[in-house]
Order: C-alpha cells, then structure tokens, then sequence
C-alpha cells in the first residue's frame, strides 16, 4: 500500500468501526494530507522512512507556515493516531514521532454566561410560531448540557418526561442518559402538545419536519440574544460550557459533571474547576478586607 492508501484505510476504519463523526473525520484528513504532501517534498515513499527529526522538519515548516498552537498539537494528534494503529497492524516498525513533542497551546477558558443572564435566555418568549420550539430547544440547552449535534439528534422516543431523562448519541457512538430539569420537561411537553409527538419523529423540526438544522439553532439563538440585550457572544456551546460550571460550582463533583457531559477523559472537565476558582478569585478579591483589590 502507499502512504496515502493506508491513511484512506484508516480514516475509513475510524468512520466504520470507531464512529467517528464526518466533522472528526474531514479534521484528520486535513491533517494527514499535510503529512502525505511533506512526504512527497522530501521524496519519502513509505511511512517507515519518517523518523524523528524528519517529523520537527515537518511541524518546524508547519508553524512557519502560520498554523497556530493549537492545531500543531491537533496534526501531531493525527499523526500519532495514525502512526499507532500502523504500529499494531505491524506496518511500522518505530514511531516516527517518539520524543517529538508539540508547542505548548495556553488554554483558553470559555465564556459561561451567569446564573441571571442564562435565565434571561432561556426564559425568553421569542416570536411568533417558533416561540414554543425555541423556549424548548434553549431550557433543553441549559437543563442537560448537551452538545449542539445530540440535541438536534433527539427524538420522541428518546425522551423519557415522566422520568425527567433524555437518552442522546454522542461522540464516538457512544449513548448516555442525562437528567431533564422539571423547566424543561416543561417546555417540552408544551411543544409535544403544540406540534405531536411522534416516536420516531425528531423533537426539534425544521422545514417539512426535518430534524433542525445546527446552523438554524445557531441563527435563532444569536437573535434571541440580541432581543434580551445581553452583551456576550452567544452560540449553542455557550449553554453547555454555562451547564457545565454552574453544575461543577453548586455541586463540586467533578466525576458527575463529566458523566453529565460524556466526556471521556475527565482532563476535558477539569477546564470547569478553573472557571469555578475564577469566580471564588472574584469573590475573594471583592470581600476579602486584605486582599489585593482589581479596579
């Protein structure tokens, strides 16, 4: 096989066996293509002829190139993940990228919105017909933490109102169950009586009752926003990340919130006990009569 044969195969296994999403799986496209064109410069025809210099040469080019941090970290992921599955197949010998490491990204916190302005969005009435879909749509947000795609995803009978429980699809395939506060069981239940609630039917439809598209929830909630006049940039994460640290600041348990949001690994949760100290920081500085006050 060529080097480009093996990564097709391999982007092909990740979408088949692993169920890596068609967005997860066009990133590591990107990425390997960048590898294969790096190959053919230096006129290397196999994968075992990459070793570890060849591959700082390469992320070396990359960054003068204009890639920032955090995608060099992102194309070493790829690589990487390409590399050890040649290596269990025994198609290579060495990792090319033993001892490489990346640049360090400084980790950018998200923005959450506070308790009252959240409120504020999801509480709001919208406009005309879609009023009622989108006071659901947003307290479904809030209320359980999910990704854009698994809320689009939800169907009828994935749903469970009488048990307060929302069964979603997330990354890599992988299905959990999340709680449903009674505000959203309550919006939901006002949108089933408005428009039907057809098992396999989707819960949050577009045109022609076809599941919502992730662009359209995008559009409403930036205009939803703007009628409650509040001052962040708003998107469909917005409402995971505010979930996700209102959860972790009343609660401190950080296992739950990453049972909640499905992450895999709980280094992907720990970004939230930072926001958590950010706040305890604000505080402190506001109440302590020593501490060393921001203007």
């Amino acid at each position: 096989m060529t080097p480009a044969q093996q990564v097709e195969r391999w982007l092909a296994r990740l979408a088949d066996e692993r169920h890596a999403s068609p967005h997860t799986v066009a990133g590591y496209r990107r990425d390997l293509a960048k590898l294969l064109r790096f190959m053919q410069q230096q006129q290397l025809a196999a994968f075992d002829a990459l070793d570890a210099n060849r591959m700082r040469t390469f992320v070396a080019g990359e960054h003068r190139a204009g890639l920032a941090p955090k995608s060099l970290q992102r194309l070493l992921s790829s690589c990487r993940s390409l590399f050890r599955q040649l290596g269990r197949e025994g198609a290579l010998a060495n990792d090319p990228l033993l001892g490489v490491r990346g640049p360090k990204v400084r980790r950018k916190l998200p923005q959450v919105l506070d308790v009252d302005e959240a409120a504020a969005l999801v509480e709001t009435g919208g406009d005309g017909a879609l009023a009622t879909r989108d006071r659901a749509m947003l307290e479904l947000f809030y209320s359980s933490g999910l990704r854009l795609s698994e809320l689009c995803g939800v169907r009828w009978l994935d749903l469970s109102l009488d048990e307060g429980e929302v069964r979603v699809l997330g990354k890599g395939g992988k299905t959990r169950i999340v709680p449903v506060g009674r505000h959203a069981v309550a919006a939901l239940r006002a949108l089933g009586a408005e428009q039907g609630m057809p098992a396999d039917g989707a819960v949050f439809r577009g045109r022609g009752g076809a599941p919502i598209n992730p662009r359209t929830v995008q559009l409403r909630m930036n205009r939803l926003a703007l009628q409650q006049g509040i001052p962040k940039h708003i998107h469909p994460h917005l409402l995971r990340h505010t979930f996700a640290s209102h959860m972790l600041e009343s609660s401190g348990d950080l296992r739950a919130v990453q049972e909640l949001l499905g992450h895999a690994d709980i280094a992907t949760t720990q970004i939230y006990t930072h926001l958590d100290f950010q706040h305890l920081a604000k505080v402190y500085d506001a109440a302590h009569p020593r501490a060393k006050r921001k203007p």
